[in-house]
């Protein structure tokens, strides 16, 4: 839950503070809208908050608060601006409330939850590909930048999702895949990796046994991997002083090998043979103003919901600059890109 300032605000202090607020409707998947019940129309900011609403397709309930106080006022005055009026009101999306009282709070909670129609579990991570009894082997690396005692959050949920599935995990670091492959007694359904192990687990695994990565499996589950894997072909076009943007939606500690402002970097000039200028960008903030931009590189957006992720594709999108995923990139660099995405022909083709 994310309590924003108002757009209202004013001052170098409130436009920074109503840039921040739309932002946030960037990922949100259903917004609140807090209006006084005794006022006799909206204000200029509540209808531009109403026009937003409507234009990102965000669920939207109107609590008209201070009820209490309105006894004698209509229930629910209505916005007097026409933009406004493009996103209508109706009776299934408002609610009484009195913030004072505690009228209408309960029935505010139930109404939030009634209407929040997420698209995230529209498909599985993983599931939709395994069967009950399969093998799933995933490779995962434990080296100086792997946190320490613990599994990335990627790795947690696909080894969740294949339990779910009723199917076995098999967790192998990548010096180990081989003769585990070799001992299993069965061929696997899959093997994943992390994608910075691809040129060796791609090496290691028979070429009738299909392969992907942890970032792979989040660009189709959060985001477009037809458009990610489009967007890598520009790498091939890469070169002296182009800017390329890498994007990571988490903060952590970085290491001195770090994937995204070392590895990649690395990996991209090694490719190309060129020498880009390179931003870096992390957590939650997604930069405006990327149309110079040659490429776009984001993680797998493990620490985003898909309504944001979709909303930074989009963005790309808009703005022509090509966006693609770090392990397709990863793939891609190796060769092996065509490969890495064929078990997700189905999403390439949407």
């Amino acid at each position: 839950i994310i309590d924003t300032p108002g757009i209202d605000d004013t001052g170098s202090l409130g436009e920074s503070r109503v840039r921040q607020t739309r932002k946030v409707l960037n990922k949100a998947d259903i917004a609140v809208l807090v209006m006084e019940a005794a006022s006799p129309c909206a204000t200029t900011a509540e209808q531009e908050l109403l026009a937003l609403f409507k234009a990102k397709k965000i669920p939207y309930i109107i609590a008209w608060n201070k009820s209490d106080l309105a006894a004698t006022a209509p229930p629910f005055p209505r916005p007097q601006n026409p933009a406004a009026a493009t996103a209508p009101l109706s009776a299934q999306n408002e609610i009484a409330i009195s913030a004072l009282t505690g009228e209408g709070i309960p029935e505010l909670k139930e109404l939030i939850a009634r209407s929040v129609r997420s698209d995230e579990m529209k498909h599985r991570l993983i599931g939709d590909m395994v069967s009950a009894g399969d093998f799933v082997v995933l490779v995962v690396p434990i080296d100086s930048a792997a946190p320490k005692g613990r599994l990335i959050l990627p790795q947690q949920q696909v080894i969740r999702d294949v339990l779910e599935s009723d199917a076995t995990a098999v967790v192998v670091k990548e010096h180990e895949l081989k003769d585990t492959l070799r001992d299993l007694g069965k061929k696997p359904r899959i093997v994943i990796t992390d994608s910075q192990a691809f040129e060796k687990v791609s090496a290691d695994t028979p070429p009738d046994v299909p392969l992907t990565s942890f970032s792979i499996i989040f660009a189709r589950y959060k985001g477009d991997l037809a458009q990610s894997a489009n967007g890598v072909r520009a790498l091939d076009d890469i070169k002296d002083g182009d800017r390329i943007l890498i994007c990571e939606g988490c903060t952590h500690h970085r290491q001195c090998d770090d994937i995204g402002t070392v590895k990649l970097p690395r990996w991209i000039r090694a490719h190309t043979g060129a020498e880009p200028k390179f931003d870096f960008t992390s957590g939650g903030d997604f930069p405006g103003g990327i149309e110079g931009y040659k490429l776009i590189v984001h993680c797998g957006a493990c620490m985003l919901n898909e309504r944001e992720m979709k909303y930074r594709l989009a963005q790309a999108a808009d703005a022509e600059v090509p966006m693609t995923n770090y392990g397709i990139l990863i793939a891609h660099v190796h060769g092996i890109l065509d490969r890495a995405t064929a078990p997700f022909a189905a999403a390439l083709r949407s």
